[in-house]
């Protein structure tokens, strides 16, 4: 008798947004497949780069659609589909005087030092630049400012699997180099735990924009990989988005 195949083996590159939730939706996916995950964590600009260079994972999860749009425009992947949204909050040092009210007041003052992922290369720092966008809708000349004081601290550069933290903006907070920093909320209550005299908080909605994270079949992809995407669109992945504080987009109301 022969024996049975080996399971198989998928590679997702998925936004670093994501490296807490994945390993639940992998565990999850896993048990019940028998199917083997291995995971590439990195700013979503750079892995899409990376992608059109010729790397090949089944299945790219990014934390905007314009990456995965592009790739399909090449021809190199499916069509992009949303799978679950976000939100941008800000992390801020308890005595840089921010509330809500004040909010594009305190951003604007030339003491306050703001910190930013990298734009083009981590959808972070583009959803910040679309902050500072719709800042300069409500204050004329306030995209100049923004874009001349915000620090680039992260996202510029890749790694197969970074740390779970947020060290060189926890280490601006702390310095007082930077007194906030716009990031997703799903990964700030970390750094507020981790940096004393930090908290986070809600940006007033008319200058925020919502995250949407997109995923997207390589134009190779294996039929696992292809199980892969549906789970994290089925109910179960769903539930776990929600669990870890995304916002689902394949859940009915009150589930």
């Amino acid at each position: 008798m022969k024996p049975p195949p080996p399971h198989p083996t998928i590679l997702i590159y998925a936004a670093r947004s994501l490296r807490f939730v994945l390993p639940s939706l992998v565990s999850a996916f896993s048990n019940m497949s028998g199917v083997t995950v291995e995971t590439r964590h990195g700013p979503a600009g750079l892995l899409r780069e990376r992608i059109e260079e010729g790397e090949r994972p089944d299945v790219f999860l990014s934390a905007n659609f314009a990456h995965p749009a592009r790739l399909a425009a090449l021809g190199l992947a499916q069509p992009p589909v949303v799978f679950a949204r976000n939100i941008i909050a800000a992390a801020v040092r308890r005595d840089a005087g921010f509330t809500t009210a004040n909010f594009i007041d305190r951003l604007l003052d030339p003491a306050i030092g703001i910190a930013t992922s990298t734009p083009l290369k981590d959808p972070s720092g583009d959803y910040a630049w679309a902050i500072f966008r719709r800042a300069e809708k409500l204050r004329p000349g306030s995209f100049a400012i923004l874009e001349a004081k915000a620090q680039q601290l992260i996202g510029g550069s890749g790694t197969a699997n970074p740390p779970g933290r947020y060290d060189p903006i926890a280490a601006a907070l702390a310095t007082g180099s930077a007194h906030v920093f716009l990031g997703y909320r799903t990964s700030l209550k970390g750094l507020a735990e981790e940096v004393q005299g930090v908290k986070t908080m809600k940006i007033p909605a008319n200058l925020n924009v919502v995250p949407e994270y997109t995923l997207v079949a390589l134009q190779d992809c294996s039929l696992a990989g292809m199980a892969f995407a549906l789970f994290i669109l089925s109910a179960a992945g769903q539930k776990l988005l929600q669990d870890f504080g995304f916002q689902p987009v394949a859940l009915s109301k009150g589930i």
